[in-house]
């Protein structure tokens, strides 16, 4: 989830995995090589398939690390076929090897790009989905078995628990996958709800976790028989989005249209959420409307931006476009991600850079599935029945901009001002916008990153911090609680919404809260394979853990809990202590709580776990998973307390990041060139940016040999403030 800050950058819940480049890093080609001791291999998998989900044991080396053990088998439905040499895998690193994963992905699926004569829609679309909702990594690999290429593959990231504590911040969640048993396509109602028996629905949805078919039904219940109940069981923005996204790129493969390629997850917020997914034949890739015939490139170029908002088979539209307020939404949506990625030329730009990535791949591919002129031409060209990206585009970008909502006037937003950040808990913080077109504005906000957000009116009356009545400013205010403030605002008229972020709800501006309470403790470095580093205080490596305490005041920790595991908070608990104001505390993870010391009564596996810090009602404080880690490398975070963790050298004890002097601009600290730190004013708005910008050179006589100050080390920060006077820092020569 990603979010646009305003006044520092929130780190909660789980983090992926943090490692110089990771796997499905779009730049890099992998090369994954696959071996088997049966020379007939393709025979078995063949014969594995038609029974059901068997897999064959095999090594894998993925960029010459090799990996033991792994189950191996074929994967798809109209991309497999017995009598073609390409098939698609599903290959399962921890299969047998418990915790056996490449950076926390136990599970690689490789798609054959049957479909596909361009290479790039299902790698380009997944991209362009990113930024509007969860959705998989992906990237290229060349795929060899026992020695010989059987081509470029793209591979797509599972939607696993990884997926879920990534994007979710748990994994505990219902999970189903959309996907009919077979047959004929034929039309499969999406949505509906048909009783209590779960078996009514097995056709459609394979469950992926230990249970769940009543919370199922109890969503289609609601869906279909109280709609007006639905925001309770259901993320309807991020719904919204999805169909958005489907039917602008006319994904026919998907839930629009075909009752599979989705996954649906439960969230703590106990509502369901919309998953994308195989968008191999996205782009018009897939043409044919289930029920109908094949569509040609100017009907798909022309397709309905409202495609079975009517049809009773259809729950999953209907039910939502229904609801004029959800029906704006969704055209305001559908508008951001057309003039975003499609009226911008982006993804014609993105589409072309992919292919210089992988040309001299896919002219390498002894099994591709077209030619390679045909790879260069379907970026602007149809190729047989398959559209050219470009052609297909902007066609149907012409085409909605015709369409009567798609043109009519919306609201115009700009201009949004704040309470200056941080804010203390329980102080009330204004919220200011200048909106025009207008016939409602409202405040959007929540204090985290799952719960629905509260709806605020704004108002144009002069009582409500927005200047004089009738100017056209709206403001709002809402109540600092313990945690940041999340928002966005929303205003709409009689035929058209506008947001603001415009990526809103998927991204928000934050209003930074702070409040010395142990909830503001971070986890900020941590190392589960100490070979040879740092020694405690018997001579012993051990793994170890951070905190940071970025607030000017003591915070307790007694009663507090540290873990290695998600399922239990409460592994280890803290005897009676404080962690001092801007400083940092260290916890052994070694097992040996007869030690002198802060020592836990547990360890870190360098294969990779997590860290979960808690407070004494065993209340989430601050968590991240990890995976496998580099011998006598920490993980840290940069900037202290707020930054992503990634692989570092020890600093313990001490800040993760310094900014040598003069070692680069300040950014817009100040128009003068110069921060004065006497002016905590300034010293605020500096300390808001983020990353924030390397500090200038200051006078060493008048710090008592300190030559540069680094705001991020809030110990020298304040030992710099005890001098009197305080300099001037000059601007950097």
């Amino acid at each position: 989830m990603r979010k646009l800050i305003l006044a520092g950058l929130l780190l909660l819940g789980f983090a992926l995995p943090a490692t110089s480049q990771d796997f499905y890093d779009i730049d890099s080609v992998r090369t994954i090589q696959i071996t088997f001791t049966q020379s007939n291999w393709d025979h078995i998998l063949d014969s594995l398939y038609a029974i059901g989900e068997e897999r064959l044991i095999g090594t894998v080396t993925i960029d010459g690390v090799q990996y033991d053990s792994v189950g191996v088998r074929y994967k798809g439905f109209s991309t497999y076929n017995p009598n073609r040499t390409k098939n698609p895998f599903n290959i399962k690193l921890d299969h047998i090897i418990n915790n056996q994963t490449i950076q926390g992905y136990g599970t690689l699926k490789l798609a054959n790009v049957w479909f596909d004569p361009s290479f790039v829609r299902e790698v380009l679309t997944y991209e362009i989905a990113r930024n509007y909702m969860p959705a998989s990594r992906a990237n290229y690999c060349n795929v060899y078995v026992n020695g010989t290429l059987m081509g470029l593959y793209v591979s797509v990231q599972d939607v696993d628990k990884l997926f879920m504590r990534t994007h979710f911040y748990e994994d505990a969640g219902v999970r189903f996958k959309g996907e009919v048993a077979g047959g004929p396509q034929t039309v499969y109602p999406i949505w509906t709800y048909e009783g209590e028996d779960s078996t009514t629905y097995m056709d459609r949805f394979e469950i992926e976790s230990n249970e769940g078919w009543s919370e199922l039904i109890d969503f289609f219940d609601t869906l279909n028989n109280f709609t007006e109940e639905i925001e309770r069981v259901l993320d309807v923005d991020r719904h919204l989005w999805m169909l958005a996204y489907d039917n602008l790129f006319v994904n026919l493969d998907g839930p629009i249209n075909f009752a599979h390629n989705y996954y649906l997850y439960r969230d703590a917020s106990k509502r369901f959420n919309p998953i994308i997914w195989d968008l191999n034949m996205n782009m018009g890739g897939f043409s044919q409307i289930i029920g109908g015939g094949p569509l040609s490139v100017t009907q798909m170029q022309n397709l309905n931006p409202y495609l079975n908002e009517t049809n009773d088979d259809y729950p999953i539209i209907e039910k939502i476009l229904s609801n004029s307020t959800y029906k704006k939404r969704y055209v305001a949506h559908m508008k951001t991600i057309m003039s975003e990625m499609i009226a911008s030329d982006w993804y014609r730009t993105r589409a072309l850079e992919l292919q210089a990535i992988i040309n001299s791949h896919v002219q390498a591919d002894p099994n591709k599935f077209s030619t390679y002129a045909n790879f260069l031409n379907n970026i602007t060209s149809a190729v047989g029945a398959t559209p050219g990206i470009v052609q297909l585009m902007a066609g149907r970008l012409n085409h909605l901009n015709s369409q009567p909502l798609f043109s009519a006037p919306a609201p115009v937003i700009s201009q949004v001002t704040h309470t200056n950040t941080p804010l203390a808990a329980g102080t009330t913080a204004w919220v200011a916008a200048s909106v025009s077109n207008a016939t409602s504005v409202a405040l959007k906000y929540r204090d985290d990153l799952i719960s629905p957000f509260t709806v605020v009116a704004m108002f144009d009356d002069g009582a409500h911090n927005d200047g004089l009545a009738s100017d056209g400013i709206f403001g709002a205010s809402v109540i600092a609680g313990t945690s940041d403030i999340h928002y966005y605002i929303y205003a709409e008229n009689a035929t058209s919404a506008t947001f603001m972020p415009p990526r809103a709800e998927f991204e928000d501006s934050v209003l930074i809260v702070t409040t010395p309470t142990v909830s503001a403790v971070k986890i900020n470095e941590f190392m589960a394979d100490n070979l040879s580093t740092l020694a405690d205080q018997d001579g012993e490596f051990e793994d170890w853990i951070e905190l940071y305490n970025p607030t000017a005041a003591p915070i307790s920790l007694v009663g507090c809990h540290l873990s290695d595991k998600l399922t239990n908070f409460g592994k280890w608990t803290f005897p009676d202590t404080a962690i001092a104001p801007f400083s940092y505390m260290t916890i052994w993870a070694d097992e040996d709580v007869t030690q002198a010391g802060l020592h836990a009564n547990f360890a870190l596996s360098k294969s990779g776990e997590a860290v979960v810090l808690s407070d004494s009602a065993l209340i989430l404080i601050d968590s991240v998973v990890f995976g496998a880690q580099v011998t006598d490398s920490s993980m840290a975070r940069c900037p202290d307390a707020t930054g992503a963790f990634a692989v570092s050298g020890p600093t313990f004890g001490a800040t993760n990041c310094s900014v040598s002097c003069c070692s680069g601009t300040r950014g817009n600290v100040t128009s003068s060139g110069t921060i004065d730190l006497s002016d905590l004013s300034t010293l605020i708005a500096y300390l808001s940016v983020v990353p924030r910008p390397a500090l200038p050179c200051v006078d060493a006589a008048n710090i008592n040999g300190i030559d540069s100050i680094d705001l991020s080390d809030l110990s020298l920060l304040i030992s710099y403030l005890t001098f009197t006077p305080r300099p001037t820092l000059p601007a950097c020569p």
